[in-house]
């Protein structure tokens, strides 16, 4: 638990110092950021991959991720899937599983974009060119949110 907390922390803290992109404006197409450089992974697994990349994902999100542990009754819950080819480019994102709060769908949708592009996966995780990842966002009522992966537990009614 405290590893977690410690994990998220030190991501916002980095993501916090990082300068932003010249010219990113809102709305920017999937993928548009390709010419950004991001190391490759370490990680041999799935599971592993999806922790690393959540931290990335946070940390490129660092304001609009709740560092603390979720409320106990999420404001919302959005599962999306996207897929990236073997070099880390976002290929594709979508909806799987929503409250239809659109807000918070835009929002964790902008975080892959934001994200992008990730750290480059291992071939042994990579299929057909591509790699499928499907992950959790839980909004709290302020609309920040954390990726289930690396999520604290929710706090008790």
């Amino acid at each position: 638990m405290k590893i977690r907390r410690i994990v998220l922390l030190a991501c916002c803290a980095v993501a916090a110092c990082s300068t932003p992109t010249p010219g990113g404006k809102k709305g920017d197409e999937v993928g548009k950021k390709s010419d950004e450089r991001v190391g490759s992974s370490n990680s041999l697994t799935l599971n592993g991959y999806k922790r690393e990349l959540a931290q990335h994902l946070c940390g490129r999100n660092a304001s609009k991720v709740y560092a603390e542990r979720p409320q106990a009754l999420l404001r919302s819950v959005i599962v999306l899937k996207y897929s990236m080819n073997g070099e880390g480019k976002l290929l594709r994102s979508e909806v799987l599983r929503s409250n239809h709060d659109k807000v918070t769908e835009n929002i964790a949708l902008a975080s892959i974009s934001n994200a992008a592009p990730f750290p480059k996966p291992s071939s042994l995780l990579v299929k057909n060119g591509k790699l499928e990842i499907t992950e959790t966002w839980l909004f709290n009522d302020d609309g920040r949110f954390q990726l289930r992966t690396i999520a604290q537990p929710q706090m008790s009614e």
